[in-house]
């Protein structure tokens, strides 16, 4: 069924989070390839391209939990992905070798998550959906 049809169809909670299973399940298809979720390779994007960032840091960019980002660092540490390191009450994370190896892989993930929804939406379509999107986010951050 289409969400345009649903009973729900004027509800933001619920057209919100129907995209946004959408938009996961399109961008999940990309980053497969190289066995990491949508969530876990943003976070090893941003520490390859600030490494030595802290937690708080990367929670406030991602718009995550500090919980959240725990956890999804943890993972990245098992995967040997990423490493923290503390000096007192200060944890900054690094891009192992290993991460540093995959990263041109991730950049054709990235390329290839844009590609599908551009081809989906269309490319004026897509650069205004996210432009709206942050802006109507900004708006309701309370």
């Amino acid at each position: 069924m289409k969400s345009s049809n649903s009973r729900f169809n004027k509800c933001l909670y619920f057209s919100a989070n129907a995209l946004a299973r959408k938009v996961e399940k399109l961008a999940a298809e990309s980053w497969k390839k190289i066995g990491l979720t949508p969530s876990h390779a943003y976070l090893l994007m941003m520490i390859l391209e600030e490494p030595g960032a802290q937690p708080g840091v990367v929670a406030k960019e991602m718009q995550l939990s500090p919980s959240t980002i725990s956890r999804l660092i943890e993972k990245l540490e098992e995967r040997k992905l990423l490493v923290r390191v503390t000096a007192g009450k200060i944890t900054n994370i690094y891009p192992t070798p290993k991460a540093k190896e995959l990263h041109p892989k991730m950049k054709l993930c990235l390329n290839d998550f844009y590609q599908n929804y551009v081809q989906i939406l269309g490319s004026d379509e897509s650069i205004r959906m996210v432009q709206d999107m942050n802006r109507l986010t900004d708006k309701l951050t309370v």
